[in-house]
């Protein structure tokens, strides 16, 4: 999926459905439209998940597949849900259209595998560290309002780690040189040192620390993040994100690649607790 406002979790869901009940009938992408007076492209893009789909073309898809009508209620129900408000709305002025699908995403995923090579984890951040962060990729081209909300979404995000019934498990690996770079004051690093010791305390959140001594490795190219959802028949997405845009693999052979790059990190990278004894070192070095 390239980059740019992407379909929601359920659309994709939806989506992949209709694709699997196509073929379960043996059809063809040219077939099937040719059934319903469709075009070919119309029928694929409801199946990449690039629109939505209304009612009565759904139906008309069901019918075609002949699905039964508890399966089509459901399809249904999820159809009607596929574009539902979540927070976010309510910052829709203040998010670029990359962000906002990301963080759709973020909301329906299970688990998250992130290596970074700059700054800490958005998930992770204190509210000083990001509003440093913050500060800075805006270059001072938007209003303080503007960046107090920005640090408000990823304050909110965070709910995520932390909520008491199905929290996102969420396995870090930061290399040592985003731990190193100063963000802001040295209280405000020394902020980000603490809350990184209190979260990697939790169950759902292991954090490792990739040190300068593991030297080259497969994650050269910068920072990325492997999202697995809730759903097993949700296929995992790899969210890249760069200067100006975000990138969404969905690729099979390509995730493979990246899931095969971020367990050698971890194999590499101190484990937990020597990672939380080197944080708690800095910790102690910014005081």
């Amino acid at each position: 999926m390239a980059a740019g406002r992407g379909p929601t979790v359920r659309r994709r869901r939806l989506a992949g459905e209709l694709r699997r009940l196509r073929e379960r009938k043996a059809l063809t992408l040219e077939e099937a439209a040719e059934r319903i007076g469709w075009s070919t492209a119309k029928v694929s893009r409801i199946e990449t998940a690039r629109v939505g789909i209304t009612a009565p073309d759904l139906t008309r898809l069901l019918d075609l597949y002949e699905l039964d009508a508890s399966k089509r209620t459901a399809l249904h129900a999820l159809a009607r849900t596929a574009n539902t408000r979540g927070w976010w709305d309510a910052y829709a002025d203040s998010l670029p259209s990359d962000y906002a699908t990301y963080i759709q995403l973020e909301a329906e995923t299970a688990f998250v595998r992130g290596f970074d090579n700059v700054l800490v984890h958005g998930l992770l951040q204190t509210e000083d560290y990001a509003r440093e962060v913050i500060r800075s990729a805006l270059m001072a081209l938007s209003p303080p309002t503007e960046v107090e909300r920005r640090v408000e979404v990823r304050m909110t995000r965070q709910n995520l780690l932390l909520r008491k019934e199905n929290p996102l498990r969420f396995w870090a690996v930061i290399d040592e040189a985003a731990l190193t770079r100063q963000i802001g004051s040295a209280a405000t690093m020394r902020g980000q040192y603490n809350k990184l010791l209190e979260l990697a305390d939790r169950d759902n959140i292991t954090i490792q620390v990739l040190p300068f001594t593991a030297g080259v490795h497969p994650a050269t190219a910068g920072t990325f993040a492997i999202m697995e959802f809730r759903e097993t028949y949700d296929p995992d997405v790899v969210y890249v994100e760069s200067m100006t845009s975000s990138l969404y693999v969905e690729n099979d052979t390509e995730i493979y690649w990246y899931t095969l790059a971020f367990d050698h990190l971890r194999a590499v990278a101190l484990g937990p607790d020597k990672s939380k004894g080197l944080i708690a070192r800095m910790a102690e070095e910014s005081s």
